[in-house]
């Protein structure tokens, strides 16, 4: 299962690069996050971990499974019996950056996690796309 939601953006695909990666203060950026906490110090790299705390959820611990600066940030978690994969995905487009974010869901259980939350992560997304405009362009 799939989602995903594309906005551009007006500011520099380095601004977008530089919230989406600075995963502390996403929960300032998007209602989609409350808390989160990185589990190691350092740049953000392939294999950090952080706590995140949602909304309507349990926290769970995401893992960056890959890094290309300014082009793609994905990390994943495992809950319900499925593993779910965040990707950002950032291309330059004119002056500003097309900014993509995709939920995949995979395993046994993901269809059905899809039936019954798909709208709320296609939402979700929707919200965290439009939280990341609004603060790359103030």
């Amino acid at each position: 299962m799939r989602w995903e939601n594309t906005v551009t953006i007006d500011a520099p695909t380095g601004r977008v690069w530089d919230l989406t990666t600075d995963v502390e203060n996403l929960p300032s950026v998007t209602p989609t996050m409350r808390r989160v906490v990185r589990l190691d110090d350092g740049p953000i790299h392939e294999g950090s971990q952080a706590k995140i705390w949602q909304p309507a959820q349990t926290p769970a611990i995401w893992t960056v499974t890959k890094l290309d600066p300014s082009r793609e940030f994905s990390w994943q978690t495992r809950r319900l019996g499925v593993t779910m994969t965040g990707r950002h995905l950032l291309a330059d487009d004119g002056d500003g950056c097309r900014n993509t974010l995709v939920l995949e869901v995979t395993g046994p259980g993901a269809k059905l996690v899809g039936a019954l939350l798909g709208k709320t992560f296609a939402k979700a997304l929707a919200t965290e796309n439009a939280g990341l405009q609004r603060a790359a362009t103030t």
